[in-house]
């Protein structure tokens, strides 16, 4: 029998046990944030700066969608708070989808900051308070924290998703 090699990554962050200091009831949100960070890193490591920007055949770039996750993630942790979007983050939407920009290291970082302000947030949340009733945009559609909360962890995830599919895609076609 061959010995089993030694397993070089760890588990995916939801594996690795209770987040000390926060309720268990909010440490998904914490784990999609983890493990987006760990799967962008990985999959945008080799990318040129012309491959972070390109959009073959139309599709979404991969700084649109590290931009989009940080900014979305802003904007829905302002309606977990109970507010309303500032003109500042409403015009930040329009410069998601530029073609030129930071750099991945910069966009990185961004996207850090995002998830480290969201998680400051979320660390503060009395769990009694996840039934609670959140208005949405502009016409306040009806939300709760926990259905907010929730929305940001897959909303991140299917980004990423796209994200590294932009990357694989920018690198076949030779962007």
């Amino acid at each position: 029998m061959t010995p089993k090699a030694p397993e070089t990554h760890q588990p995916e962050p939801w594996l690795r046990g209770p987040i000390a200091g926060l309720n268990p009831l909010l440490a998904p949100l914490v784990y999609s944030f983890q493990q987006a960070r760990e799967d962008l890193a990985e999959h945008t490591r080799a990318l040129s700066p012309s491959q972070l920007y390109a959009t073959p055949y139309g599709f979404g770039s991969v700084a649109f969608h590290l931009r989009h996750i940080a900014g979305s993630v802003e904007r829905l942790m302002t309606y977990v708070m109970g507010g309303d979007l500032s003109a500042a983050q409403i015009a930040a939407i329009s410069v998601e989808k530029e073609s030129h920009g930071p750099t991945r290291d910069e966009l990185l970082a961004a996207l850090d900051s995002a998830f480290s302000n969201a998680e400051a947030v979320l660390r503060g949340i009395d769990p009694a308070t996840l039934a609670e009733p959140r208005g949405v945009g502009r016409k306040h559609l009806p939300a709760t924290v926990i259905g907010l909360l929730t929305h940001i962890a897959e909303h991140t995830q299917r980004h990423v998703g796209q994200a590294i599919a932009a990357a694989r895609l920018a690198k076949a076609t030779g962007a």
